[in-house]
This record gives structure tokens, sequence and C-alpha cells, in this order.
């Protein structure tokens, strides 16, 4: 299974597979997400160590029953050959009604199909008020013309 853009990546190719993987998880959808994974995939997530499909269906699928109303912005901060490193946030809340901004870089490790073999993500999460939410736009994708990290100051 190919999944362009494919390594090496240029600007504008690493460009779109950020936008793309944020779109995807945008989706909250498990399914759509976990098929951009190789099926050896390695994941390391905060203190949480994954291995394949099964592992990443299972936290994502966990993962977004806890953070309810989930809004992601992911941005490209470095890229050479089959890797990409992102910074991101995104918005969520608790069943309890608390809000939170979470934190984080990713490193990203592509095998020659454009699936994802290796990803390493470090995140912390700030809890915030409702008011101080800056990601507004509809449940799902975010809209082109929806403002980056960067332009948030964020």
């Amino acid at each position: 299974m190919s999944r362009p853009p494919l390594p090496p990546f240029t600007l504008e190719t690493a460009t779109q597979k950020v936008r793309m993987a944020e779109n995807a998880w945008n989706s909250r959808d498990p399914d759509r997400v976990t098929p951009a994974y190789t099926e050896d995939s390695h994941w390391r997530n905060r203190a949480e160590f994954l291995t394949g499909h099964a592992d990443i269906h299972a936290f994502l699928t966990r993962k977004w029953r806890k953070e309810l109303d989930y809004r992601l912005i992911k941005e490209l901060w470095a890229f050479s050959g089959n890797r990409i490193a992102v910074r991101y946030a995104y918005e969520w809340r608790d069943d309890s009604g608390q809000w939170f901004r979470s934190y984080g870089n990713e490193n990203w490790e592509f095998a020659e199909d454009g699936r994802m073999s290796h990803r390493h993500a470090s995140l912390n999460d700030l809890p915030i008020t409702e008011e101080d939410r800056l990601f507004h736009w509809p449940q799902g994708e975010r809209p082109e013309d929806h403002p980056g990290l960067s332009d948030l100051g964020l």
C-alpha cells in the first residue's frame, strides 16, 4: 500500500504530509488514521510504547474517548530524506468539562511506501478555560483559512 507523498521529502511534500496527518487525526477515526502507519510501526507517545496496527488502533480509540471535542494543528519544523519533525498543539476537554491545550513535538520516520514506520511524540497538557480556546472550527478538518500555530503565536 503506497501513501504518497513518498520520501525523500521536499519542502512542498513534507508540508503536504504534515497537513494530511493533521486532517486524518482531526477525523478522530482510528480506522482512517491507522493505515498511514506500517504494520510494525513503532511509537513512543508520552511514556507509552506501541508497536503495530492493533496497538495503534487501540491507543487512538482510547485517546478520542477521553479527549472530547479534539481539534489539532500541526506545523512542519524540519525535514530531511525520509524524516519529518513537527510541532503541534491540540485543544480538548475531559468529561468533567475541563479544557486543555496539549503542546508537543513529533519525530517521524517513513518507509519507502510513504507510511510512517516510527513516531516519537513528546507533549504536555495545559489546563485552559473555555474562554482561552483558540481552535474554533466545526469538528473535523481545520479550514484552510484558519490560522496555524505560528499565526496564533503558539
